[in-house]
């Protein structure tokens, strides 16, 4: 079984799992590919709209 296959809570307690430096940056990361997403869902709302 691979990290992919597992449900996403266990993914969490495995990141939790993670030291702080490597933990930070996995959520790093993650915030960095939310703010893109809604930078861009709000480009395209509002590019749309003209």
């Amino acid at each position: 079984m691979t990290l992919e296959d597992k449900p996403e809570f266990e993914r969490i307690k495995l990141i939790n799992q993670l030291d702080e430096d490597d933990r930070s940056t996995v959520f790093r990361l993650i915030d960095t590919m939310l703010t893109n997403k809604k930078f861009k869902d709000f480009f395209q709302e509002n590019v749309a709209a003209l």
